[in-house]
């Protein structure tokens, strides 16, 4: 029994759902006391901004008409904000006339301060300003005004209790919508568990799943029902086999007490039956024994699930097309055309089919020797451009969303003895790496693979791609582990780590790189191969 602890659909949907919905809330709520608290600012800013152009105004009228202005008349302007200090300046910010509601005007000297003051400034506890005072376009002194900020201040503390009310409750009543979903959603599921573990343990094949209000929990429930149903139908022919087997067994006893002359007829149809029976035996012991094997069936079948299907497929197709060849030849409209596509789709889905099951050959061959480490590979000797075709074949999904080219030369006649599985993966990264970092904003990019020997007993691959290259202080460590260009997206930076490990510890090979950033990028590999003659491997295969 798994003793490792995990959590259960109720836990997991309920946790993932107040997760998202608090984010969003968060979220949501944060901005909208931002936008208030700045929309309040802005406000304060243009009411002090008034108020001195107010009392700007009034001392331009002084200044004209030669009255006194009274600045303690503005300590309450419109607009309701508390006026602490005003003090008025001539035009070389000489001050003339002051008014302040604080023990003492802590305001300093305003010539380091004007352009610093144009706009508002806010601070802890009160905003300030200086206009200019103008007669005609004429500078001919400055109002400076500082306001308290204690309704900003209470406003702010008012909007965050609110904020925080409103985010709460929206809580409670999620949470509460989502236990009540919650419920309705694993109920069902719970009920089919507890079905399953009651047929386990009683052997009741007469229970029957009940139908939810959620469609895929129904076919759950009805494929459930059909595998019940099966069940019970199997276990009743079996008690009326057994049924049979007693009575036979009966039958044979009166029959030897009262056929005494069919005596050796009835002994050797008794000896058949018990054959019979000890087959039966054996065959459930081999039932019982295949059924140990379940657990390891259910694993393999899903990784040989893929080619199987696609073999099923591709076979299914040619069902298809072969039913409608053999209607048109029935009624004499067959085509030469028809035939010639017939034969071109036969051999493509053959292919599949053959290729297919060729995969799933060996997927199986692998489980024999699933604790067997992948460095310890075997030799084997193959076509090193079939090897390319198989691994760009693999790689067709992901190729053909992209524009780009790869090319390989390669001798067909090319056959080594080396390891086969580092090669492939190998090739696979650095043609994923072109195609996500080389090829990045290039709609048309271009890969190049050139395979030879030197010698006989070394094999040389130059790989190159015409992308955006490599900067150097990169180059300098792209084998390193954890070096990418896409940290945060997705990037990983193991993979010419992954590379290198290959190349050198896999095939005891070398692997140098040449690149300059916008010009592309080039990899030499160079490792150890032992050259087969094409006729040997023919004569072999």
């Amino acid at each position: 029994m798994d003793t490792r602890q995990s959590l259960s659909i109720k836990q997991l949907f309920v946790w993932v759902t107040m997760a998202i919905t608090s984010l969003a809330l968060l979220l949501t709520s944060g901005l909208s006391l931002f936008n208030q608290i700045d929309n309040t600012e802005q406000l304060l800013k243009s009411d002090v901004i008034t108020a001195s152009q107010i009392i700007g105004i009034a001392y331009a009228e002084q200044m004209q008409s030669g009255d006194v202005i009274e600045l303690s008349n503005y300590q309450n302007l419109p607009g309701s904000i508390p006026v602490k200090i005003i003090h008025l300046y001539d035009a070389a910010l000489q001050p003339v006339a002051q008014f302040t509601n604080l023990s003492r005007s802590p305001v300093g000297d305003m010539s380091e301060r004007k352009e610093e003051l144009e706009n508002p400034v806010i601070t802890d506890t009160y905003i300030e300003v200086m206009t200019p005072v103008l007669i005609e376009r004429d500078i001919v002194g400055y109002s400076y005004v500082r306001a308290s900020t204690e309704q900003l201040e209470a406003l702010i503390s008012d909007a965050i209790i609110i904020a925080v009310v409103v985010l709460l409750l929206m809580l409670v009543l999620c949470f509460l919508l989502v236990m009540r979903l919650q419920e309705r959603v694993t109920r069902p599921i719970e009920n089919l568990v507890n079905l399953s573990q009651r047929v386990a343990k009683q052997k009741d094949y007469s229970a029957r799943a009940v139908p939810t209000g959620i469609t895929e929990l129904n076919k759950l429930a009805d494929g459930i029902n059909v595998m019940l149903e099966r069940m019970q139908d199997y276990m009743l022919g079996q008690e009326q086999a057994e049924e049979e087997h007693r009575k036979l067994n009966a039958s044979l006893e009166e029959k030897v007490n009262q056929r005494t002359l069919a005596l050796k007829e009835a002994n050797q149809e008794l000896i058949q039956t018990l054959e019979k029976l000890h087959q039966f035996q054996r065959q459930m012991v081999q039932n019982e024994k295949m059924a140990s094997l379940g657990d390891m069936v259910a694993g393999v079948a899903h990784e040989v699930n893929t080619p199987i299907g696609l073999g099923v497929t591709a076979s299914t197709m040619m069902l298809d097309r072969l039913k409608s060849l053999d209607q048109e030849f029935q009624n004499k409209s067959l085509k030469a055309s028809t035939l010639s596509k017939f034969i071109n789709e036969g051999q493509e889905n053959l292919n599949i089919i053959y290729r297919n099951l060729n995969r799933a050959a060996e997927l199986i061959s692998s489980f024999k020797q699933v604790a067997v480490d992948q460095s310890s590979e075997g030799n084997r000797t193959f076509s090193f451009a079939k090897l390319m075709d198989e691994i760009l074949l693999s790689l067709r999904p992901r190729l053909k969303k992209v524009q780009h080219d790869v090319n390989v030369h390669c001798d067909e006649n090319l056959f080594i003895e080396t390891k086969a599985g580092p090669i492939n993966q190998i090739m696979i990264n650095l043609i994923m790496n072109s195609v996500i970092h080389g090829f990045e904003n290039i709609e048309h990019g271009q890969i190049d693979i050139y395979v030879e020997m030197i010698g006989d007993n070394k094999l040389n691959i130059v790989y190159k791609d015409n992308g955006v290259g490599i900067p150097e202080h990169l180059r300098k460590r792209i084998f390193d582990p954890f070096v990418t260009t896409k940290r945060g997206q997705g990037g990983s930076g193991l993979g010419m780590h992954l590379v290198y490990n290959l190349v050198t510890q896999a095939l005891n090979g070398s692997i140098s790189i040449t690149s300059e950033e916008g010009a592309g990028v080039e990899f030499q590999i160079i490792f150890p191969v032992r050259r087969v003659a094409p006729d040997l491997v023919a004569k072999s295969s």
